[in-house]
């Protein structure tokens, strides 16, 4: 029985904290006028949306340079440069690309190591929506002295609103919350900004 009490309490107590993560992701978005800033990045993924943000961020002068983080190798600089729809010149001096970066723990790391070369100490994170706490969380660790604004992007990938109403969305909200537990986890145990040991997985 007891075995039993303290599963319910512990099957209690992540059923909250997810339904508060659910909530938190739902009411980020629409996101709000950022402040201008040294750089913008774009953490890719499923979808071109926040990649097309972070391009309109760029183009209204929010920031001088822009990041986008965890291209695919096989990816040209032409090729995207057609599919962002910047203006040449634009492209040439202001967009860099990341090829290095597989999983979000890649993308703080590269992101870190771009605004450093950059000095870029203010910086627009642009990803989606229910990826934005964990985003956040990592890249906080690993450029602690960088003033980082959220930009969250409502995506087809996951509907924040009604993420309970199918097997997929409510599957994606848990997997992601179980992610971010983990990484609240770890960087609790050895400090934000310490040295950390890179984990394996998206």
């Amino acid at each position: 029985m007891r075995t039993l009490a303290a599963l319910f309490v512990a099957l209690l107590i992540f059923g909250s904290g997810l339904l508060a993560f659910a909530a938190r992701v739902d009411r980020s978005t629409p996101a709000p006028d950022p402040p201008s800033s040294d750089g913008v990045v774009a953490l890719t993924g499923a979808s071109g949306q926040r990649i097309d943000a972070a391009v309109q961020l760029l183009e209204a002068g929010k920031a001088r340079r822009l990041l986008i983080s965890g291209v695919d190798r096989h990816v040209t600089r032409r090729e995207l440069e057609i599919v962002t729809g910047v203006d040449e010149p634009v492209y040439d001096c202001c967009v860099d690309l990341g090829f290095k970066a597989a999983n979000t723990f890649g993308n703080a790391e590269e992101t870190a190591s771009w605004a450093r070369r950059n000095h870029i100490a203010t910086l627009i994170l642009v990803t989606a929506d229910y990826h934005m706490p964990r985003a956040r969380l990592e890249l906080r660790a690993a450029l602690p002295e960088a003033r980082i604004t959220p930009y969250p992007i409502a995506t087809n990938e996951l509907r924040a609103g009604d993420w309970w109403r199918t097997g997929a969305g409510a599957q994606r909200m848990t997997v992601e919350y179980c992610k971010y537990l983990a990484v609240l986890a770890r960087e609790t145990l050895l400090g934000v900004g310490h040295e950390r040991p890179a984990p394996r997985g998206a």
